[in-house]
């Protein structure tokens, strides 16, 4: 996969306004992208926790934790390196609505799929966003890292996809996804262009 060239299979492509706010905001952008790597390491570990005997699960997203949370740690020396301070937590409208469109109940394995079709999602739609900031910014040490965690995001959101293949057919992870594609474009459509969000 070049994540140079594809658009991760999203859609609907972010609003190219949204970058000139972000590059003008970059201390609210830096904030709210410390808190989304904290809530994606998060999610992986609560994933772990509720399906512990999915052997492929644990050692697929073990990692990701430690590089989600690497992520983190870096974005604060970004913060710091500029004289920003962390700052307190956003509602994040992008991931609530998401959450509406999952499906509640069904089995075990359909409730797994769902909740790691979401995170594919997501780590999708932030690496469509790291791509335009890498492509950009003028910031070059901020092209550089947001450079990486494109291909680090978009190396996510294929493990995701490929691990939900494992616990329902192929064929209906593939028909789910293209479902939760046309809601995300929704999603998308209905949300505001901000300064102070990542998503």
């Amino acid at each position: 996969m070049d994540v140079q060239k594809t658009t991760l299979g999203l859609e609907l492509p972010t609003d190219p306004r949204w970058v000139n706010i972000a590059e003008k905001n970059i201390e609210d952008i830096l904030v709210d992208h410390a808190y989304c790597e904290q809530k994606a390491a998060s999610s992986c570990i609560s994933l772990i926790i509720q399906f512990p005997e999915r052997e492929k699960l644990v050692d697929v997203l073990t990692p990701v934790v430690a590089e989600e949370w690497a992520h983190f740690e870096l974005v604060i020396e970004h913060l710091k390196k500029r004289g920003y301070g962390l700052g307190k937590a956003r509602k994040d409208e992008y991931v609530i609505k998401l959450n509406e469109v999952m499906k509640k109940g069904g089995s075990r394995d359909e409730q797994l799929v769902e909740r790691l079709l979401m995170n594919a999602l997501i780590e999708a739609r932030s690496a469509e966003r790291f791509k335009l900031l890498w492509k950009n910014l003028e910031d070059k040490e901020l092209q550089r890292f947001y450079y990486d965690l494109m291909v680090s995001e978009a190396g996510h959101y294929h493990n995701f996809i490929e691990l939900a293949k494992e616990y329902l057919p192929e064929e209906k992870v593939e028909k789910r996804w293209r479902q939760f594609l046309k809601e995300e474009a929704e999603i998308i459509k209905s949300l505001e262009v901000r300064a102070d969000r990542m998503h």
